[in-house]
């Protein structure tokens, strides 16, 4: 995988972009080490293209297409807004998100692991302590594979 590690929120990841096909992904970074297809109640295509040496899951979902929808990482190189994400505490990526526009987060600790999620940016942060576990984000897809926006 060849890309940089730019967090982009309801964008992409670096030069990946959400809604590009897994043809053009694997085009774009070569072949995933893994490959997963998950079978979900909801008749939609997941598959999962692993990256385990870049440290990052590249989902795609749809039914009549689909397409590239969710990341999750926990590369260390990971870049938001400028910052590396995972040198940051919890309070300072809540700050980082605040100065972007995104105030107020849901937080749900769970067998130790606090998650913060922000819906507006489809993005969810999880924390053992301190210490930033990995971060998940997307966007939604229906099914025919279009990315669904609130305009």
């Amino acid at each position: 995988m060849k890309t940089t590690f730019d967090i982009l929120l309801l964008q992409g990841f670096g030069e990946l972009k959400f809604g590009q096909t897994i043809e053009d992904t694997i085009n774009q970074i070569g072949d995933a080490e893994e490959i997963d297809h998950l079978d979900t109640d909801d008749q939609m295509n997941t598959i999962v293209l692993h990256y385990w040496d870049q440290e990052t899951s590249i989902f795609f979902e749809g039914v009549s297409k689909t397409v590239l929808s969710c990341f999750e990482t926990d590369n260390p190189d990971a870049v938001l807004f400028g910052k590396k994400v995972f040198e940051m505490k919890p309070d300072e990526v809540k700050s980082l998100m605040a100065e972007h526009g995104y105030a107020t987060p849901e937080e749900e600790e769970e067998e130790g692991e606090l998650r913060i999620t922000y819906e507006d940016a489809l993005v969810d942060f999880f924390y053992d302590g301190e210490e930033l576990l990995a971060v998940n984000w997307g966007v939604l897809v229906n099914e025919a594979g279009e990315i669904e926006t609130d305009e």
